[in-house]
């Protein structure tokens, strides 16, 4: 028998089926966009589509479509992947690169958390916060400069926190837009001192915030 031969003779194996958490993980990713374009008024139908599975799989997986958007907000809330990009940043950079890095990423996390919140309504799913660890982690990347800043880096991170918040809230701006490098410059300076570590001018931050 040729190997042709011996290779049409032998029984092709079946595509193993998804695992059942691999199968909700992907219909979470394919329902989030879906959510934020239509809220909670978005149909199964749309779902099955955008997920490319039948829409009884949707009730199979998940039991009603509450608890699966339940679960889409609690995955698009989730504080990790910011964490791991915060971690991420080299604490051995610039002092003005590092701060226009970690302003970028919460005003990011800021906005996007804003674009979620007419979904959520009054009732705001069990998130784990520790917001704690986002500025243990902030505290690690500024500790080089440590003795420059005129507050200890985890009581700095606060104050990240604070203004990235207020620029990604467009009610407290008044239609008036400030940019990563303005922020940087706000925190590095204020609004007369000099710092050293504040290049001017500076490169579009959202470009090259790393």
């Amino acid at each position: 028998m040729t190997n042709d031969a011996a290779t049409e003779a032998q029984p092709r194996s079946r595509a193993q089926p998804m695992a059942v958490d691999d199968r909700k993980a992907m219909i979470i990713d394919a329902v989030i966009p879906l959510l934020l374009e239509h809220g909670r008024g978005m149909t199964s139908r749309q779902i099955a589509e955008a997920a490319g599975i039948a829409e009884g799989t949707i009730f199979r997986a998940f039991g009603d479509k509450e608890t699966l958007v339940q679960a889409a907000i609690e995955k698009y809330l989730d504080p990790e992947p910011l964490r791991e990009a915060l971690r991420s940043i080299d604490p051995a950079l610039p002092l003005e690169n590092k701060m226009r890095a970690i302003l970028y990423l919460l005003r990011e996390r800021f906005q996007s958390v804003m674009r979620i919140m007419p979904v959520i309504g009054a009732q705001r799913p069990p998130v784990p916060q520790e917001r704690g660890e986002f500025a243990r982690i902030i505290a690690r990347i500024l500790e080089p400069e440590a003795g420059e800043l005129n507050w200890p880096p985890e009581r700095v991170a606060h104050l990240l926190r604070l203004i990235s918040f207020s620029s990604a809230f467009p009610a407290l701006n008044e239609g008036i837009e400030f940019s990563i490098d303005d922020l940087a410059r706000m925190t590095l300076v204020g609004v007369a001192g000099t710092s050293p570590h504040v290049l001017f001018p500076s490169s579009d931050t959202e470009a090259s915030c790393s």
